[in-house]
């Protein structure tokens, strides 16, 4: 209901572009890797269902009523001033105070890591240069496991993580990994950060020792 009003309003104001933030999380378990825009989306969480829908309901605003829609599929973005529940900001807080970083599952599950700030640019690039009715994926090209993450934030510390399993949560995508040939070749987009630098970044923004 809330994105409908928004989009009456643009509708409204006859904006020159709207750029709807959707989620990777759409794919669900895609069938292939890299993933391409045009694989049929298979959401396994309810939070995916709701981003399928709102780009359903982002086509029909562009389709029937013209309104000038690029939709994002954002892959697991992070960095600094990260919201505190997010898994970054999560491990990040564990690790410094030496407490076990809490693992859903085996923590063999792989993301494709993006960089706060090549997702702001890839924002821009779509307010800016984005084909109406088109939908990007947008990633940083970082793909690594929750262990491998934890390894490299142990490694930037100085000191080994603890972790503590705990069972695998339900609607969790094993792996996600995109292509971004559609992004570079519309929005002349290029993520700049990769994990390491990015989680420097997002290390030396919290309330962090120095980093070993």
């Amino acid at each position: 209901l809330a994105l409908q009003l928004v989009l009456e309003a643009a509708r409204d104001a006859n904006v020159q572009r709207f750029v709807f933030a959707s989620s990777s999380s759409v794919y669900g378990d895609a069938e292939r890797m890299p993933t391409v825009e045009s694989e049929p989306p298979r959401p396994v969480s309810p939070y995916g269902v709701t981003k399928l829908a709102g780009e359903h309901l982002c086509h029909l605003y562009t389709s029937r009523f013209g309104v000038p829609i690029v939709a994002l599929r954002y892959f697991t973005v992070f960095g600094p001033r990260q919201r505190p529940d997010m898994a970054f900001s999560r491990f990040i807080s564990a690790a410094i105070e030496e407490r076990e970083v809490e693992v859903f599952g085996d923590g063999l599950q792989s993301r494709d890591f993006t960089f706060v700030a090549d997702a702001v640019s890839a924002t821009v690039a779509a307010a800016e240069r984005g084909v109406p009715g088109e939908t990007y994926n947008v990633a940083g090209g970082a793909q690594a496991t929750v262990l491998e993450v934890l390894g490299l934030l142990g490694e930037l510390l100085g000191r080994q993580v603890a972790v503590r399993h705990l069972a695998p949560v339900p609607g969790d995508a094993r792996h996600t990994g995109a292509d971004i040939a559609k992004a570079r070749r519309d929005l002349a987009y290029s993520p700049q950060t990769g994990l390491r630098q990015g989680l420097v970044a997002q290390l030396s923004a919290s309330a962090a020792s120095p980093i070993g």
